[in-house]
């Protein structure tokens, strides 16, 4: 098993040194590229989201990200001390509608579920933590 962690305050400018963090365990673990982009991508949407949503404006909230290698799959973890919530309670929204029809919001969500095989989310002594998993094939 190789775990790393880091942690940013929630600043959209320190999406970078996320993806950052994540493409140096990517390397490191030699992983398959061709999963990479599902990480990045679910990183930036579930990171942007406790930036704009995560905490009352001027409330510093502290991000946690982890990243765990074992049994063949990619565990990434994102943490935050923000009020509580839970993404995985929005509804499913309607991808055949258009885009005119459709709600603002919830279809990053949406996209995280569909990329992950399994993503989970709790709420352990007041931080949200939502886990997100993948197989990779090597």
């Amino acid at each position: 098993m190789t775990e790393r962690r880091t942690s940013v305050p929630n600043d959209a400018a320190q999406l970078a040194v996320l993806t950052e963090f994540l493409q140096e365990f990517w390397s490191a673990g030699s992983l398959p590229s061709a999963h990479a982009m599902t990480f990045e991508l679910a990183l930036e949407e579930v990171f942007m989201n406790v930036v704009m949503h995560g905490s009352p404006p001027g409330l510093a909230v502290q991000v946690d990200l982890s990243l765990v290698l074992a049994d063949g799959g990619v565990t990434m973890t994102v943490e935050d001390t923000g009020p509580a919530f839970d993404p995985l309670t929005l509804a499913t929204p309607d991808v055949e509608a258009s885009i005119d029809d459709r709600p603002t919001g919830g279809l990053g969500v949406f996209l995280v579920r569909e990329m992950m095989d399994t993503v989970s989310y709790q709420r352990i002594a007041g931080r949200n933590q939502l886990q997100m998993t993948k197989r990779i094939d090597s």
